[in-house]
């Protein structure tokens, strides 16, 4: 299906939703920050329900409310879902007041790039469509909430109701950042754990016989870990070290903590048993250690499920004059790694584009917002 008079009524609707895309930004939103999160998810809400969408709230106690906003709730086919995360990773303030600006090529802020510009292509998407009349099949954009540290926030659930909010979906479109040319459909798994070591205090004069270094035995466990560097299966990085009292005491506690990066589920298990085993190693004799996951995340693995689906939205995209998609792999993980784990058909990366994620440089091109919705329009007309 050619998708002309969709496209031209996004090329409309462009400027008021490069102001959304603004104003979204401008409402801080850090994953720890549920007062903000939720004031984003309401921005959504007010705005599906003037368009007269099905919006449906999964609320949390600690996390930022999950908004599911559903365009023909009532038909019979099953949904194309698209979905983005509303939480970002920056303190508030950081990008100081008003946290957006915009010049004549991007617009720059908190979260504009990952994750906030793929929702907002997303609701412009869905916008353009009720403006034509599409009715075809339901449209369902899912916001996440604490996807920035893996869904732990929520103990998983909100990435575990939006699974199962998507498990009869012709397909999911996750709108993290997108590179021209590129749909992502591999991405490495995420874990991370802390290791507390405890030793035995004593007078730094007397450490070669009294005394238990913790941060000696915390040593010999980081450079074990630092070998792991494997581009293409596991890697492992330490990134928080603290320890001891004083310069002149043997240190009595250590704690540190490491960010694995891995491919397959195997390996995820693999890294399970040996951090375990790494733990319970007496590097240094009086010394004892725990070990305790602090975050974890599915990796998303290459299938032919999500083979079938780039190829089907690429020959879309050839109807319509849109650049057709690479599947790429990304060390980084994203929801699009247990939305495949589900057995829903999967494309990643789908977004705005831009760079800087995670830093006080994050933008993105202005001209990619109108594109991400065509693409998306293009996927809900024909698929």
């Amino acid at each position: 299906m050619v998708c002309n008079e969709v496209f031209e009524t996004v090329d409309k609707l462009n400027d008021t939703y490069i102001k959304v895309w603004e104003d979204v930004g401008n409402i801080e939103s850090p994953t720890n920050f549920k007062e903000g999160v939720d004031a984003v998810g309401a921005y959504f809400i007010a705005k599906a329900e003037k368009l007269g969408f099905k919006v449906e709230v999964f609320r949390q106690e600690v996390s930022g409310d999950v908004v599911c906003i559903t365009m023909n709730p009532d038909s019979s086919l099953a949904p194309l879902c698209i979905s983005g995360h509303i939480d970002t990773v920056h303190p508030v303030g950081m990008f100081g007041t008003p946290a957006v600006h915009l010049d004549s090529e991007k617009i720059y802020g908190p979260g504009v790039n990952d994750c906030k510009g793929g929702v907002v292509a997303g609701f412009f998407a869905m916008h353009a469509l009720k403006e034509c009349g599409f009715t075809k099949r339901p449209v369902m954009l899912l916001l996440q909430t604490d996807e920035e540290c893996g869904s732990m926030q929520s103990n998983k659930a909100t990435i575990n109701y939006i699974c199962e909010k998507a498990k009869n979906a012709v397909a999911f479109l996750n709108l993290e950042g997108y590179k021209p040319g590129r749909a992502v459909l591999v991405r490495k798994g995420i874990l991370s754990f802390r290791f507390d070591v405890t030793g035995k205090a004593g007078h730094a004069s007397r450490c070669a016989n009294e005394g238990a270094s913790a941060i000696a035995a915390a040593a010999h466990k980081i450079i074990e870990l630092e070998k792991l560097k494997d581009d293409d299966g596991i890697t492992c990085s330490c990134g928080i070290i603290k320890g001891g009292s004083a310069v002149n005491t043997i240190p009595c506690d250590c704690s540190f903590s490491v960010n694995f990066r891995f491919a397959t589920q195997e390996q995820r298990q693999w890294i399970i048993n040996y951090v375990q085993e790494l733990a319970d190693r007496e590097d240094v004799i009086g010394t004892s250690c725990t070990v305790t996951m602090i975050s974890s995340r599915l990796s998303m693995e290459k299938n032919e499920r999500n083979l079938q689906l780039l190829k089907r939205v690429n020959e879309i995209f050839a109807e319509n004059g849109i650049q057709t998609l690479e599947g790429k792999a990304l060390r980084g993980g994203s929801d699009a790694a247990e939305v495949t784990a589900a057995g829903i058909p999967c494309m990643d990366s789908l977004g705005t584009d831009g760079s800087g994620s995670h830093s006080i440089n994050e933008h993105s091109l202005l001209s990619s917002l109108a594109e991400s919705a065509k693409r998306i329009v293009a996927i809900a007309c024909s698929i």
